[in-house]
């Protein structure tokens, strides 16, 4: 099959690689319809080199149609349309009965310390092929799959793979009171579903992005927009009577701007042997935390920050001072997808389309023009916001 693979620092390719097959009799073979490129797929292309090997397979925002079942899979048949939830979970351990999917005692990779296994990202997350392919295999397929009607066009599903439940859970965890005010930073796929997320449910949205047609499609969708200056902080506070919102979303995570020199270590660690950078990244690891700390800094005291955006330094400065003093409460993790779809489901079946999930793919293209797309969609070229990829 072709599947898009990763050959280096900015360097993706399509390969002709083996199709997966049945390795467990939990296992299902999925033909991918539709695929996405994540935001987070740009730090494997721009940072996470040490913890991925060339030929890897990416992606982890994949449907398509169930073409074979493993002997033990009874709540899957061939000919069903799925969605792939990003997280491969249980759904009868400890954590995942507490609908903490992401933490799943079964899948978690134990040698790193991480939670659950992810599709298509490094050996921090268990290695596994992901859904930039034509085919997929889906491990304990029985509860890792979102079954949905045929009716609808992919782009009604294909986002509750990652995206969409990951902007539900960032507002859930950012516990706006009713009425309140809800910041935004950054406005790439996830920041433009939290902020209509954050409409939907009735909060006044202040999103801000420096990027003029991410603005302009968050306004669209009832946010008020506010381009990244020296500013914009003082701005949020005057538009909120110079308390700050009640709840910040930072949906940018170490993709921030700002910080040349942390930029700098993350070059250079690409220039260390594997292992080497494997080490310093694990103990020694900085993130950019411009979105975050500006975050800190427009939140109300006794506010939340809740994070959507990945982080992965284990030596960042945090402003500890600030946090305590403004009795701040932070929340932040990867998504539980499975936890939110009872939720969602209905919202991207409705005929009105309140969340808008078809009005947020920019670029639709083959699989083999990936490589192209990663570079535009990292340098926010194009007016590039989400791309869909079709195998």
């Amino acid at each position: 099959m072709k599947a898009l693979t990763w050959q280096g620092r900015r360097n993706v390719s399509v390969e002709t690689v083996p199709d997966p097959e049945i390795l467990e009799p939990t296992d299902a073979i999925v033909r991918i319809t539709s695929t996405a490129i994540c935001g987070s797929d740009l730090h494997l292309y721009e940072i996470f080199g040490p913890f991925i090997d060339s030929g890897d397979v990416l992606g982890h925002e994949p449907m398509g149609v169930v073409v074979e079942v493993g002997s033990a899979v009874t709540n899957l048949a061939v000919g069903d349309r799925i969605v792939v939830p990003f997280n491969i979970s249980c759904g009868h351990c400890f954590m995942c009965r507490r609908g903490l999917q992401s933490q799943c005692e079964t899948t978690q990779v134990t040698e790193y310390g991480s939670g659950a296994s992810l599709f298509g990202y490094t050996k921090l997350y268990g290695q596994v092929p992901g859904g930039q392919a034509e085919y997929l295999r889906v491990p304990l397929a029985d509860y890792n799959h979102i079954r949905v009607g045929n009716d609808l066009p992919d782009d009604r599903y294909l986002f509750l793979s990652d995206i969409l439940p990951t902007a539900w859970q960032g507002v859930e965890y950012a516990d706006v009171p009713e009425g309140g005010t809800l910041a935004v930073m950054g406005l790439g796929p996830v920041g433009q579903f939290v902020a209509r997320v954050g409409v939907h449910r009735g909060y006044r949205v202040l999103a801000v992005d420096p990027v003029a047609e991410r603005r302009a499609l968050a306004e669209r969708h009832g946010a008020d927009v506010f381009d990244l200056t020296d500013s914009v902080v003082d701005e949020l506070r005057d538009l909120t009577d110079g308390r700050g919102a009640d709840a910040v979303v930072d949906a940018v995570g170490m993709e921030a701007h700002g910080n040349p020199a942390v930029s700098t270590v993350h070059k250079a660690l690409g220039l260390l042997p594997d292992a080497l950078a494997q080490k310093v990244m694990e103990t020694g690891g900085l993130d950019r935390l411009a979105a975050l700390h500006s975050s800190i800094d427009i939140v109300r005291r006794g506010g939340t920050v809740s994070l959507s955006g990945v982080y992965a330094g284990e030596a960042d400065m945090m402003p500890m001072k600030t946090m305590f003093d403004k009795q701040l409460s932070l929340r932040m993790g990867q998504c539980n997808v499975k936890r939110w779809i009872d939720d969602l489901l209905p919202l991207v079946e409705d005929p009105a389309d309140p969340l808008g999930v078809m009005d947020l793919t920019t670029h639709r293209a083959p699989l083999s023009d990936a490589p192209g797309l990663y570079e535009t969609f990292q340098k926010k070229e194009d007016g590039c916001i989400k791309v869909v990829l079709q195998p």
